[in-house]
């Protein structure tokens, strides 16, 4: 999963950002996440696991609703979309991937990244390991 130990070193290579504490993962209304908490700053990665397509469709378009969509198609699994703000969700089966870097600074990483393009690794990275992706 998004939190465990193989996707932290997994992360750590894509971003070029060891050294990540992982705060204790929380499961709440279906609803996976965790932050990585580095010195300059963080980022969390949350996984929504829903019952079915159409729920699944429903909660990532109300994702885009509320944070609205970068126009552009990321071509990552069955639908991805970079929020105005630089997040990216991604939706896989019935699962939504949620990468937050808000928390993050400007450029972060080695070789330093903005934001957005940090969330785009993250994602890309998790999708990676999921099967099928």
């Amino acid at each position: 999963m998004v939190c465990q130990h193989a996707a932290q070193s997994d992360l750590a290579e894509s971003l070029g950002a060891p050294g990540a504490q992982v705060t204790a993962p929380t499961w709440v209304n279906h609803l996976y996440s965790c932050t990585y908490v580095y010195a300059s700053g963080s980022f969390s990665i949350s996984v929504k696991e829903l019952d079915n397509r159409a729920d699944t469709t429903a909660y990532f378009n109300a994702l885009g609703a509320l944070l609205g969509r970068r126009s552009g198609n990321l071509g990552i699994a069955q639908g991805a979309f970079v929020t105005t703000n630089g997040n990216v969700v991604v939706r896989k089966d019935y699962k939504v991937l949620y990468v937050d870097t808000s928390r993050l600074p400007v450029a972060f990483g080695q070789p330093p990244q903005d934001q957005s393009d940090n969330a785009l690794s993250v994602a890309a990275t998790i999708m990676s390991c999921w099967s099928g992706a």
